[in-house]
């Protein structure tokens, strides 16, 4: 069983920061892919940024040079650093990761969210 814990998300005014975490626990063989979603009421849930164990980063147009997405991998933790929030931000955001428990198949596997507001 594998589960995916975040935290971090919360009120913030816009133009402000948050950081926010995931962190992966359970029986893990290996991690592939640890990506952040987001959904917005309304909306579909959608990619914010995306990464993969060899290191390589992926982000949405609305996300680049403001979210950083980075890795423990020690700790099988991903983190979002989010700067210059803005109102449109607003959303449940999800951690999404790909895990292997076995060591033959990777099994795709999601947290219960985090919400965060930003406030304008």
């Amino acid at each position: 069983q594998v589960r995916l814990v975040e935290s971090g998300g919360g009120l913030v005014q816009a133009g402000g920061s948050l950081r926010l975490s995931c962190a992966a626990s359970g029986r893990i063989f290996r991690i592939g892919a640890m990506d952040w979603y987001r959904q917005a009421p309304g909306k579909q849930r959608e990619l914010v940024a995306a990464s993969t164990s060899g290191g390589s980063t992926n982000y949405a147009d609305s996300a680049k040079g403001r979210f950083t997405i980075s890795r423990d991998n020690a700790k099988n933790t991903v983190y979002l650093q989010m700067n210059s929030l803005k109102p449109e931000d607003t959303a449940v955001y999800y951690c999404r990761s790909t895990v292997d428990t076995t060591g033959f198949r990777y099994f795709e596997h999601w947290g219960q969210g985090t919400l965060v507001t930003v406030s304008s």
